[in-house]
């Protein structure tokens, strides 16, 4: 059995990793912790899991938690993580970051999230925990980099077609509607019932954090440099996250071809569902789940493409287990399905 802990245990997502634990065969989750006004029994601060997961959460000390676990979760803020995961680096275990920390440069980091990077020599070590596309590389990884929840619906929508060079990547449009978990689980004014109920906001319009993050790995995919305009919206629903992607093609494309591409690109890929002719996905397809729905419609020169995926559980928690089964030899679908 792997000893398993997680950082930042309270927060939507901390809530989640542990709610796939405890139905995980392989693992023991033996560390528990968040910043807290008095440490007591998990279960004891989400009943769902009473009988289930009863370790007492702490409050966060990375040195006693390294001691504890073969592998830990990050389940923090932004500029947080980078502080904690080096203990657990320099003793050899195994750091899946659910937070920004490790997936830019230092430099683009520096500009996107206002702060000086305090551990530069680990992001060169950090993988990119989008596994349908780095699997070999998460195999032998010590540091996962899980991507952002908008990053995953919109890249794993975009890849093969990047890949194959299809499509003008100067002009490139992303459409993003999004939950209010997305956000996280703290007070914020903007986020509480009376502003989200009834109501649908576009914000950070082309200069959402997670837009540097898009743009880095579709060029990586792309060979070329690749520029995504950006929209996200939140819109008045819990969890889920529907990406509508434009694309104008470089060549004519029939609609069979390019399922066949989806289909063929995403093979063995147990996560990512392609929709067939004339059929798109919704948001309560995906909620609860660990999958991306992809749907694609060709119009002329141009391609439209739906992706939906649970943003707490594709976008952050269930795609941070996956990249663990990867990590430890597990079978990738083990506590997902």
């Amino acid at each position: 059995m792997f000893k398993v802990g997680i950082i930042g245990a309270t927060g939507y997502t901390g809530e989640e990793i542990i709610k796939i634990l405890s139905t995980h065969s392989r693992i023991k989750i033996t560390h528990l912790s968040a910043v807290l006004d008095k440490e007591e029994p998990i279960s004891n601060i989400f009943p769902s899991l009473k009988g289930r997961v009863d370790v007492i959460c702490e409050k966060p000390d990375a040195e006693k938690a390294k001691d504890e676990v073969d592998i830990i979760f990050l389940a923090l803020p932004h500029r947080v993580s980078m502080e904690f995961a080096p203990t657990f680096l320099r003793a050899k275990k195994k750091v899946v970051d659910l937070s920004a920390d490790y997936r830019l440069s230092p430099d683009a980091y520096k500009v996107w999230y206002g702060i000086e990077h305090k551990d530069k020599g680990n992001i060169q070590e950090a993988v990119y925990g989008l596994s349908e596309i780095y699997r070999d590389e998460i195999k032998n990884a010590s540091l996962i980099a899980n991507p952002g929840c908008y990053p995953t619906s919109v890249v794993l929508a975009l890849a093969p077609l990047i890949r194959e060079m299809a499509v003008e990547r100067e002009c490139i449009i992303a459409d993003s509607k999004s939950g209010v978990t997305g956000a996280g689980r703290r007070p914020d004014l903007a986020l509480s019932f009376g502003e989200v109920n009834e109501n649908m906001k576009a914000y950070k319009i082309n200069e959402h954090q997670h837009k540097p993050e898009i743009n880095k790995i579709l060029s990586s995919l792309a060979g070329e440099e690749t520029d995504v305009i950006f929209t996200p919206h939140l819109v008045p629903m819990n969890r889920g996250i529907l990406s509508t992607i434009y694309v104008r093609l470089k060549k004519k494309l029939e609609l069979k071809a390019a399922l066949n591409l989806y289909k063929n690109f995403y093979s063995g890929r147990p996560f990512v569902r392609i929709y067939d002719e004339g059929k798109f996905p919704q948001i309560r397809n995906v909620v609860g789940t660990n999958f991306c729905d992809i749907g694609i419609k060709i119009t002329g020169g141009a391609c439209v493409l739906v992706s939906c995926i649970d943003n707490l559980l594709k976008g952050a928690a269930g795609q941070a287990v996956q990249n663990m089964n990867i990590m430890c030899g597990f079978d990738e679908t083990e506590g997902l399905i």
